[in-house]
């Protein structure tokens, strides 16, 4: 018996390795998309509007997720579960975030580069979760930690989010009314946030409220796929008013606030988690 639990540990610790290396191979994908993107922006074949919005994306994920990203990776290594919850978490954006790039950039030379960053990501995704102890976890959270205060934001932000979508949705459909964007581009982001980014906030946010185990993960990754979407909606409205394709201050307003507040929540939750160095894997 001891021999195959010490077997099972080993092939644990291989996993959690493959889920590292590929993720070692996708950061190291993001960070050639992004600097390709800044430096041949004409590869780039959609409308201006959308081009910023590439523009916006490639410096934070050359800035902020790339590095975010290696640190969390780094930490992971040497078994830090604020380190695990940061990898996961820009696991998680990377997948929201080359999904839509995949379905809604115009057919261009980075096309490949979308399809291998979506299939890493998922890829990591199930190893991972498939390897960690949540409960161990879980028991990282401080006992002063505001998880109704974090659990109720988050589910506030997926039920925000979910009702600004199905209010333009309905308005368009039943009213005639127009589309913040075209209609195609209005359903690719609804559809990804609907059945990506709400769910797991709202997932998220109602397990950790009721302290489960898998609530500190879930929340992790709802918080920083979710902060950096609006980061990337904050800077793609700061290049749209620099272009002069709208007028100043355009939605910033808007998104910088959003960004303000899930920023904080998400700084919230990491520093409710303990320091200290616990067990991860699955037992």
């Amino acid at each position: 018996m001891k021999l195959l639990v010490g077997q099972d540990e080993v092939n644990m610790l291989d996993r959690m390795r493959v889920a590292r290396r590929l993720s070692m191979a996708l950061l190291a994908l993001m960070l050639a998309q992004a600097l390709m993107g800044l430096v041949f922006p004409a590869a780039y074949r959609d409308d201006e509007w959308i081009r910023a919005a590439w523009f916006g994306n490639d410096w934070v994920t050359l800035v902020v997720a790339a590095p975010l990203l290696l640190i969390g990776l780094v930490r992971t290594a040497v078994g830090s579960v604020r380190g695990l919850l940061l990898w996961l978490g820009l696991i998680g954006y990377a997948l929201y975030n080359y999904a839509f790039y995949l379905f809604g950039a115009a057919l261009s030379a980075f096309f490949p580069i979308y399809v291998v960053a979506v299939v890493l990501a998922v890829t990591v995704l199930i190893l991972a979760l498939s390897q960690i102890d949540a409960i161990r976890i879980a028991h990282s959270v401080r006992p002063t930690a505001p998880v109704r205060l974090l659990g109720g934001s988050l589910v506030f932000l997926a039920v925000g989010l979910a009702s600004a979508w199905i209010a333009m949705w309905a308005a368009y459909v039943f009213a005639g009314r127009p589309t913040p964007v075209a209609p195609e581009a209005f359903k690719l982001v609804a559809a990804l946030d609907l059945s990506l980014m709400v769910p797991a906030l709202a997932v998220g946010g109602a397990l950790i409220w009721r302290r489960m185990p898998w609530g500190l993960v879930m929340s992790a990754i709802a918080s920083v796929q979710c902060a950096l979407y609006l980061l990337v909606l904050s800077v793609t409205s700061v290049v749209a008013i620099h272009r002069g394709l709208t007028n100043g201050p355009g939605e910033l307003p808007i998104w910088g606030t959003l960004t303000i507040f899930t920023n904080s929540v998400a700084l919230v939750l990491f520093a409710s988690v303990r320091s200290e160095r616990v067990g991860i894997l699955s037992r």
